[in-house]
């Protein structure tokens, strides 16, 4: 079977980060989405911006934002994230040929990442560096909730975002919008927002950069964290996704929820703030 030969990505979170089961693991998420209350949304969703704690922190975030893609039906996911781990190289991609998690395997097109990385090298002077048994969370962690919302298989574009450069997010979000225009596409930006500040610190931190995310205007977010009034370890990852956006014809962001995870555990000395957004195309 073709299967077999898939050069597999081992997952370092499964039965950790979220149920190993298969069963249990499509139930929690199902019930993720089930549970949010989206508002209207006038328009395609063309992505999302999602959180990537343990699904047990911020599943309920991201139920809303993966809420919003069930049903949908595309041929290539790009999923965008950070890199939690040092490395020398500022974008960053999978060699594996797929993602695994308990729900099956998730298929990498590595035709269109090798387009990307031309256009990258073209536009930057660099592309994309390969990596193999990655133990970054940010981006495996959303493909379960991709896997029960959307209604066919897909591939993915997996892109982990360590720079925090504008001019280098923009590049690699126009770079992206070229690639995927005429495709059936979504984007996904994987984020927390403040780390380890007490909730009411934390809640004023995250609504400014929600603000700024719903703004539309991704060389603002950069300038919200440089001023110390907002924060989001995927930084790079949203602004990269926000410029694919608006290459690719989207003229809004909404807001779909906020917590933290004080709002969890009850310890709220010290939390990680989480939102969940829509990007959408056709409001106007």
């Amino acid at each position: 079977m073709i299967l077999m030969t898939l050069n597999l990505r081992p997952s370092p979170l499964s039965g950790t980060w979220y149920p190993g089961d298969p069963k249990a693991l499509a139930r929690s998420v199902d019930e993720y989405m089930d549970h949010a209350d989206l508002p209207e949304l006038n328009g395609e969703v063309l992505g999302v911006i999602a959180p990537h704690a343990g699904h047990v922190y911020s599943g309920p975030v991201a139920g809303y934002a993966f809420a919003a893609l069930r049903g949908r039906t595309p041929d290539v996911v790009a999923v965008l994230s950070p890199y939690h781990n040092f490395h020398s190289s500022p974008l960053l991609t999978s060699s594996h040929t797929a993602y695994v998690t308990p729900l099956g395997e998730v298929l990498i097109d590595h035709a269109l990442l090798d387009q990307l990385d031309d256009n990258l090298r073209h536009g930057l002077g660099m592309g994309l560096t390969h990596v193999a048994r990655d133990h970054e969370h940010s981006l495996e962690i959303e493909l379960p909730f991709l896997q029960r919302a959307l209604a066919k298989p897909f591939q993915i574009l997996p892109i982990m975002v360590r720079t925090l450069d504008p001019h280098m997010a923009e590049t690699l979000g126009k770079a992206l919008a070229n690639l995927l225009r005429g495709r059936r596409f979504l984007l996904v930006a994987s984020t927390d927002l403040s780390h380890f500040y007490p909730q009411e610190k934390a809640n004023r931190f995250d609504a400014e950069m929600l603000k700024q995310i719903a703004s539309f205007s991704p060389d603002s977010l950069f300038a919200t964290e440089e001023l110390g009034k907002g924060f989001a370890c995927g930084l790079g990852a949203v602004a990269s996704v926000l410029w694919a956006a608006r290459g690719l014809g989207a003229d809004t962001v909404k807001v779909l929820h906020h917590a933290t995870s004080g709002d969890v555990t009850g310890d709220t000395s010290s939390v990680v703030g989480y939102g969940a957004a829509a990007i959408l195309r056709g409001m106007n």
